[in-house]
């Protein structure tokens, strides 16, 4: 099954499930996707039986699927990626066997056609294409087989990035802060079974198409994820218990051909140029500048919808 939330006037808005075709939808039995997640094997059953959309469902109506969250962790799961940054920032990263993650802000998702402030453009505004999962109650130390079980929607993300200030925040060891907003998510929150044979070993193995002002900049795909989602949630949950509504990101999704097939950011293209050519070519998003993200299946269907964002000055 496929759920939204549409704007209604408070901060979580109102959860709705989602027809086939993307373009109707029924009233939820409860109110927000939060209260779902929390009460996720009562609830589950309601909506999948839903089997009639009366409504239509306008684009400009839809919210994030969790429009805020108690929690947000994203990873860094994609190897070609982060072995590129390393090599670009000459940073030597500790050993480990670990996954990569940070906390970041959770309080905010941006809807999916949102206009996105930023303050400066100097800051070096960036797009980051990824996937992520949103988990109900996670106990500590549950196994990353476990995990697996705990995964109840697969989402799509842009995480947003201000490049000037990431290397000095990263720096002072203390992690992001300003150099991390809020982050954009796609209108539809899908659960496993809605992806088929694309939801393999932890992992969403489509296409993330990414244009930037109507160019196709990068189609990397989900399932060269070092580790899987199950992994991240693990690593997550290995001292702490994950509230319902956790939100866990894959990082940008990368694959080690993209000099073929393009980044999901910019950060990667302009590392790319400096390996190549020895400096980078291609600048930071400009005010104006539109980013849209779809993942497609191989019937061309978007499990995600569409997720489409202006910058703009705040």
């Amino acid at each position: 099954m496929r759920l939204a939330t549409l704007r209604n006037g408070t901060p979580d808005g109102q959860l709705v499930a989602v027809a086939p075709d993307g373009a109707h939808y029924a009233v939820a039995p409860v109110a927000t996707l939060q209260q779902a997640l929390e009460d996720w094997d009562a609830v589950a059953p309601h909506l999948a039986a839903i089997d009639s959309f009366p409504e239509a469902l306008s684009p400009k109506d839809v919210a994030a699927p969790l429009p805020r969250a108690w929690q947000w962790l994203d990873g860094s799961a994609f190897a070609s990626h982060g072995d590129l940054m390393d090599k670009v920032l000459g940073v030597t990263p500790i050993k480990t066997a670990a996954p990569l993650m940070y906390q970041g802000v959770s309080d905010t998702f941006h809807a999916p056609l949102a206009d996105v402030k930023f303050p400066d453009e100097a800051l070096g505004i960036d797009f980051e294409g990824e996937f992520g999962v949103i988990v109900d109650a996670v106990p500590m130390g549950t196994s990353a087989a476990d995990c697996l079980k705990h995964i109840k929607l697969i989402v799509q993300i842009n995480d947003w990035s201000l490049r000037m200030l990431a290397g000095p925040e990263m720096k002072t060891g203390f992690g992001w802060v300003q150099a991390k907003p809020p982050c954009g998510m796609a209108p539809f929150a899908v659960t496993p079974d809605e992806l088929g044979d694309d939801w393999r070993n932890g992992r969403v193995c489509l296409n993330l198409n990414v244009d930037w002002n109507g160019t196709r900049f990068g189609a990397a795909n989900g399932e060269p994820m070092g580790h899987g989602f199950h992994d991240l949630v693990a690593h997550a949950a290995r001292t702490r218990d994950l509230v319902a509504g956790t939100v866990i990101g894959s990082g940008t999704v990368s694959n080690a051909n993209f000099r073929e097939i393009g980044s999901s950011c910019i950060a990667e293209r302009r590392g790319i140029e400096i390996v190549d050519e020895g400096s980078p070519r291609t600048e930071f998003m400009q005010f104006g500048d539109v980013v849209r993200m779809e993942a497609l299946d191989g019937a061309g269907r978007a499990p995600f919808g569409v997720l489409e964002q202006k910058v703009i000055k705040a």
